[in-house]
């Protein structure tokens, strides 16, 4: 993958939240605690356990001081939270972000057994195909498809924070999430059913 591969950046959270980070940034889960930040968290609960304390290779910081991005948002955890589509938004991050000091790409989900890189080593190691594939299910390998889920969901690590001026847009479902979308923000949104399930 090739930076030029990559249009946007994309942040899943409840519409809820969306006031809080065009004011705060998209900010690390440890610099929400720091600072006392209230949200409602998207997140599951044991993955955020899988995830606390884990350390950055070559860094002296864990995953927790990092604010994650996706490549693509059409992922495992969006998948996850369908039930919620009327609640949720996808921010859309400009890829700028990239170009900021310190940033990580992972090859999977950071909670996984994944690797840590610099940006341009992330990159490069990255099949843009399988990043970006639609359909990661596999249903005569398992193995595979646990494999290729992880690779859905490789992130983008931003030390501390991604500030608000990097947000472009939003993504929502449908129109019961693009009014309450609205009634909260005037940032740019749009309904995009196929990013969504």
């Amino acid at each position: 993958m090739k930076k030029s591969d990559i249009t946007e950046l994309h942040f899943i959270t409840y519409i809820s939240n969306v006031p809080s980070i065009l004011q705060a940034g998209i900010i690390s889960r440890n610099m929400a605690i720091r600072k006392k930040v209230k949200f409602e968290d998207v997140s599951e609960p044991g993955v955020q356990d899988r995830r606390a304390g884990k350390k950055i290779p070559g860094t002296s910081k864990e995953l927790h001081d990092y604010a994650n991005l996706y490549f693509d948002a059409h992922n495992p955890m969006l998948s996850v939270r369908r039930s919620e589509n009327n609640k949720l938004c996808v921010l859309r991050v400009n890829k700028n972000v990239l170009d900021l000091e310190g940033v990580i790409v992972t090859d999977m989900n950071a909670a996984r057994d994944c690797r840590f890189m610099p940006l341009d080593e992330g990159l490069s190691s990255m099949d843009c195909d399988k990043v970006y594939m639609i359909n990661w299910k596999d249903p005569n390998n398992w193995i595979n498809e646990y494999r290729q889920a992880g690779i859905k969901c490789a992130e983008i690590l931003v030390p501390e924070c991604v500030e608000s001026r990097y947000i472009i847009g939003a993504y929502v479902a449908n129109k019961i999430a693009l009014d309450a979308f609205s009634k909260i923000t005037d940032l740019e949104v749009e309904i995009k059913g196929s990013l969504f399930f």
